[in-house]
C-alpha cells in the first residue's frame, strides 16, 4: 500500500479535514495520478454532509480530478508516465452487463464504482476521491486531457461538463434547434457553451436578473425570468430540448410547458429533497418527455473532451486551496461561485495529515 494524503469529512456534522489513508499499489493494468487539480462539485457537498443518507465516512470527496501519470502497472497499454488524465465520476463497473458493454458503465446494472463513496468492485470497500495528493485507477476508467487544454479549467469538464453533454448527445440536440437551460451555475454554464457549439438556439431561464451578460457571453441568445408569468408564457411550446440543471426542488410545470409536442425536458440537477409532482396534462397533451440523464459512460466523457477542445469549451473556474474548501462549501451554498471552484492540489499541506 502507497501512503496517501487529502482533506475527508469524519461524520455528516464534521468540516473536512486533514486526513492520511493508503492507496493500493498499481496492479496490471492500474495508472497512478499525481493529482493537479481536482473541481468542487455540489455533489461533494451532498456526501460529505450526508445529505442522500448513504455516505460511507470517513469521506474522501472529489470526482473532477485531474493530474500527471506517475506510475503503470505493467500491462498499461494506454498511458505512460507523464501523460495529463483525467478520473471523473466513476472508477470502474461490472464490465460484462449490457450496459457496460455499450460504454454506459455509468448505468451497470451490477452497480458502478463511484471515485468516491465506493463500493468497489469484489470487495465493496469504499473509495477515496480526489481531495488528495494521489489516486489509482484501472487504465479502462482515465481519460485523456486533450493537447492545449488548460488543465484546472478542464477538471470540472469531467462531471458538469459530461452530465450536461451526455442529455444533449442522447436526445440529439441539433443546429437549429432551441434549447431552454434552467439555471446558470456549474451545470447550467456548461450547458450554455455546449448547446450552443452544437448550433442551438440556446435560452438561459432563471430567477436572477443579474445573470443575463453573463449567459450572453456563454452563449445564450436569450434569458427569460422565469418568475416573470408574462415572460414564460411568452415562450410557451416553442422549445425542442430543456435541460433543467437546479439543484433544489422547484415547480417542473412551467417550464414543460415550454416544450413544443414531442419535446424533451432533462433533469440533471440532484436536489436533496424530491420535486413537486408535475401535472400529467402537461406530458398527455402535446406527448411530452420528462426524462433524467446521469453522467456519462467513459467513451462519451472522453468524447465530450475532444468536443470541448475542438470548440474552445472549458469551466470557468476559481481556484481555491485545500485549505478553503469548507468555506467554498458554504459559498457554493449561496451560489457565490462564477461558476465551479477548482482546487490548486499544490496547496495541500502533507504535514497536516
Amino acid at each position: 500500500m502507497a501512503k496517501a494524503f487529502g482533506f475527508a469529512a469524519t461524520d455528516a456534522s464534521a468540516p473536512l479535514a486533514p486526513f492520511s489513508f493508503d492507496r493500493r499499489e498499481p496492479r496490471d493494468k492500474d495508472v497512478e495520478l499525481d493529482i493537479l487539480f481536482c473541481g468542487v462539485c455540489h455533489s461533494d457537498l451532498h456526501t460529505a454532509r450526508g445529505e442522500w443518507g448513504n455516505t460511507l465516512y470517513p469521506s474522501v470527496p472529489g470526482h473532477e480530478i485531474v493530474g500527471r501519470v506517475s506510475r503503470v502497472g505493467a500491462g498499461v497499454t494506454k498511458y505512460r508516465v507523464g501523460d495529463l488524465c483525467g478520473v471523473g465520476c466513476l472508477v470502474d463497473s461490472c464490465r460484462h452487463c449490457v450496459s457496460c458493454n455499450e460504454g454506459l458503465q455509468q448505468y451497470c446494472e451490477n452497480g458502478w464504482t463511484g471515485t468516491y463513496n465506493g463500493p468497489e468492485q469484489g470487495t465493496g470497500a469504499n473509495t477515496y476521491g480526489g481531495y488528495s495528493d494521489k489516486i489509482v485507477v484501472d487504465e479502462a476508467y482515465v481519460l485523456r486531457i486533450p493537447d492545449g487544454m488548460d488543465p484546472a479549467a478542464a477538471a470540472p469538464l469531467l462531471c458538469a461538463g459530461i452530465t450536461t453533454f451526455s442529455p444533449m448527445r442522447r436526445w440529439r440536440v441539433t443546429a437549429g434547434q432551441r434549447v431552454g437551460v434552467v439555471g446558470l451555475g456549474g451545470l447550467g454554464h456548461m450547458a450554455i457553451q455546449i448547446a450552443n457549439a452544437m448550433g442551438a438556439h440556446v435560452t438561459l431561464f432563471t430567477t436572477s436578473p443579474g445573470k443575463l451578460e453573463d449567459a450572453k457571453k456563454l452563449g445564450a441568445k436569450d434569458v427569460v425570468i422565469s418568475k416573470d408569468p408574462a415572460a414564460m408564457a411568452a415562450e410557451a411550446n416553442t422549445f425542442d430540448f430543456i435541460l433543467d440543471t437546479v439543484a433544489a426542488p422547484h415547480d417542473l410545470d412551467p417550464y414543460l410547458n415550454m416544450l413544443k409536442r414531442d419535446g424533451v425536458m432533462c433533469l440533471v440537477g440532484a436536489p436533496a429533497t424530491p420535486h413537486p409532482s408535475p401535472g400529467v396534462f402537461n406530458l398527455i397533451m402535446k406527448r411530452r418527455q420528462l426524462v433524467g440523464s446521469l453522467i456519462g459512460g467513459i467513451p462519451e466523457t472522453q468524447e465530450m473532451l475532444d468536443f470541448c477542445a475542438k470548440h474552445g469549451i472549458v469551466s470557468h473556474i476559481e481556484m481555491i486551496a485545500m485549505a478553503d474548501i469548507n468555506e467554498a462549501y458554504e459559498r457554493m451554498l449561496k451560489s457565490d461561485v462564477k461558476y465551479r471552484f477548482v482546487i490548486d492540489m499544490a496547496t495541500l499541506d502533507k504535514t497536516a495529515a
